[in-house]
């Protein structure tokens, strides 16, 4: 059954608050390491370098959500950016903000 624009907008709308919450937590994560012995700095480092990493792909992931929103409200959402075909509903319930049906995000890899 194929969601409405309304669903699928409330589905990134929530998606986007987790991502929000998954940044805060990162950023708190990272300005509460003060430890001074230096093998627990590396390590602390190590673990500072892989919570940058998933920020970054969150932030990453909030302006591919943004995008998706701005086209729900233009109602193109849906819509393969590129060829304009629609983009089927297994692809959107799993990359509900991609702007490309399977065969155009073939044709970006």
């Amino acid at each position: 059954m194929r969601k409405s624009p309304a669903d699928r907008k409330a589905q990134l709308l929530a998606r986007r608050a987790a991502l929000a919450e998954r940044m805060t937590s990162i950023e708190v994560e990272l300005d509460s390491h003060q430890n001074r012995d230096w093998e627990e700095l590396a390590t602390e480092r190590e673990s500072d370098e892989v919570l940058e990493g998933m920020g970054v792909a969150a932030l990453a992931e909030l302006r591919m959500i943004d995008a998706a929103l701005v086209r729900v409200d233009a109602g193109t959402y849906g819509q393969c950016a590129r060829c304009g075909a629609e983009i089927g509903d297994q692809r959107l319930d799993v990359l509900p903000f991609t702007p490309f049906c399977r065969d155009c995000a073939a044709l970006s890899d």
